[in-house]
């Protein structure tokens, strides 16, 4: 049972993990990409998207709360100057997630992490058009549901 279970371990210790997601953490805000596995990309989204949301905020408390995390101080500049004006009218969802491929060694299923409102992203822009096209059909139409929850839902 999966009951209670907040985080994914990834067969390392407390320590080790919080210093493995600072470090990506950090390496995202820097470079705005980064590509590791998929299991640690979906955790380090929960923890991008937790601390743009407080540097959002803009307080002196907020700039504490980050300091803790973000190891250098050049990205944690650019995440009160540059990223939180850029998210200010966005609620959530500041990441994607892409999967790419798998590693060459272990096969283990790979996957992009990156800012979603970047203007260096791995899609093309045909790519792009396709996705704001999917969602705003959606948008216009809110009887429509997406094909994945009309099969769940029958």
């Amino acid at each position: 049972m999966k009951h209670r279970i907040k985080l994914r371990k990834l067969s390392r210790t407390s320590a080790h993990r919080r210093a493995l997601f600072r470090n990506q953490v950090t390496s995202l805000i820097e470079h705005e990409r980064i590509e590791t596995t998929v299991a640690k990309a979906k955790e380090l989204r929960r923890i991008a998207d937790k601390l743009i949301t407080t540097a959002k905020q803009g307080t002196l408390r907020a700039h504490r709360a980050v300091d803790g995390y973000v190891q250098t101080k050049m990205a944690r500049r650019k995440l009160f100057v540059e990223l939180a004006p850029r998210f200010m009218g966005r609620p959530g969802g500041y990441t994607r997630v892409l999967r790419t491929r798998l590693r060459r060694g272990d096969c283990a299923p790979m996957a992009v992490i990156e800012l979603s409102e970047t203007d260096n992203s791995i899609l093309t822009a045909e790519q792009l058009v396709q996705r704001e096209a999917r969602k705003s059909k959606y948008r216009r139409n809110p009887e429509l549901t997406p094909p994945s929850l009309a099969n769940a839902l029958d």
